[in-house]
């Protein structure tokens, strides 16, 4: 089957067609109006060596790393992932879903501490409390194991709460998940009712007549003047009677 077949197909079942298609817009019109339209805003922090640990590089912190620090800032990740730490975020006011994570290729101990909701300006607020808060754990930390200060591994903030963007992606697949699973179920539809009417007309060719190929169609059992009219029609003899007559002649 071509296409100028297929288009042709869609011409004469557009009563099928078409009500496919209006089911499938109504569809991606409601997944648009239902599937809010998500915002991230997200902030970078590093884990910097207590002070003690930066004495010989005259109190300079971005001079003095270690590979300490980015098995610090996993297990702060972790903890801030953690029931307790979601429970303690949402009692400060943080809503959406918060995540903490080790920056991607990062070369040092820098975090992504980020924040998804459908409200702008909450989702910056959350980001805003969610880096407050990780700084705080990071000292709790440190005070269960009765660190000094001046040997607390310290948080600073590189890139503060950004303004938070738009995730049009998943509501974008959402969109065309709905749209082209319409499109295609009205298709289907479209050439299956093409088929039956099909297979239809194609037995209807070829259904043999009443009477066709010799045979004579059997008398209603149910109309008691059948035989009647069938022995009137063909009166016993004559076949033979026939015979005579043309041979005696």
């Amino acid at each position: 089957m071509d296409l100028a077949e297929i288009w042709r197909v869609m011409r004469r079942r557009w009563y099928v067609l078409l009500p496919g298609l209006l089911i499938t817009a109504a569809l991606t019109a409601a997944v648009y109006l239902l599937v809010p339209v998500e915002y991230r805003s997200q902030s970078t922090v590093t884990l910097l060596n207590s002070k003690k640990a930066t004495v010989a590089f005259d109190g300079n912190p971005f001079l003095s790393t270690q590979a300490s620090l980015t098995g610090m800032a996993d297990g702060l990740a972790r903890n801030l992932n953690s029931d307790d730490s979601k429970a303690d975020l949402k009692a400060l006011g943080v809503t959406g879903v918060h995540e903490a994570k080790i920056a991607d290729n990062a070369l040092g101990p820098y975090m992504w501490l980020s924040v998804v909701g459908t409200d702008p300006a909450a989702v910056l607020k959350s980001d805003e409390i969610l880096t407050t808060y990780a700084e705080k754990r990071l000292l709790e930390f440190q005070n269960q194991q009765s660190v000094t200060p001046d040997a607390m591994i310290r948080m600073a903030t590189i890139v503060p709460p950004q303004k938070p963007e738009a995730q049009t992606k998943a509501r974008l697949q959402f969109l065309v998940m709905a749209g082209a699973l319409g499109f295609v179920l009205s298709l289907v539809a479209t050439f299956f009712v093409e088929a039956r009417r099909r297979r239809g007309a194609a037995a209807g060719k070829h259904r043999p007549a009443p009477g066709e190929g010799g045979e004579q169609a059997a008398p209603d059992a149910g109309d008691p003047t059948a035989t009647l009219r069938m022995t009137v029609a063909h009166p016993a003899g004559s076949g033979a009677a026939g015979s005579r007559t043309s041979g005696s002649s």
